[in-house]
């Protein structure tokens, strides 16, 4: 009787000592909700002081006026604000999910290379389909929705466009 108490109670710590660490070890995103303060990142940069730098692949040597895709690996994130600043986004009374938006946002939920975000501190990539100017600037806005424009802000993230040279394979 005690050997089987033994066994059975070795058998509860090693269940625990392998449960434990995938428990403890989980990482819990916060949803998307009414009433929230966030912040837009692009490559971990919220924009300040200097632009986020989002890194463009254009072939040849003069960039000027051309346009290009963007290199793989770079991402676009949100994540909840300790106070408001000038560029962070109010979720307003309705929201549950985030919209990052390249360039001028449209006028409705939904738009070309829109990547949504339901929960807080998951980096998504940067859709490489999207066309980016080789150099110059822009804005990638975060805006809740569904939103009440009485009581929600989007937040924006000033952006240079860097271009990459392309180098042929030979």
């Amino acid at each position: 009787m005690v050997r089987r108490t033994l066994v059975v109670i070795s058998l509860l710590v090693v269940a625990a000592t392998l449960i434990v660490p995938g428990v403890s070890g989980a990482t819990t995103h916060t949803k998307v909700g009414p009433r929230q303060i966030f912040e837009g990142l692009v490559n971990g940069s919220l924009g300040t002081p200097a632009p986020a730098i989002i890194k463009v692949v254009c072939p040849g040597p003069s960039t000027v006026g051309r346009t290009a895709h963007p290199l793989p690996g770079q991402t676009v994130e949100v994540r909840l604000a300790s106070s408001a600043t000038a560029r962070s986004g109010r979720t307003g009374d309705d929201a549950t999910w985030i919209g990052a938006f390249f360039g001028p946002p449209p006028p409705g939920a939904t738009g070309p290379g829109q990547v949504s975000f339901a929960r807080y501190g998951v980096p998504k990539a940067i859709p490489t389909s999207l066309t980016f100017p080789c150099d110059g600037t822009g804005v990638v806005t975060f805006i809740p929705f569904p939103n009440n424009p009485a009581t929600f802000r989007s937040a924006s993230v000033p952006a240079e466009y860097a271009y990459v040279a392309a180098t042929s394979a030979g």
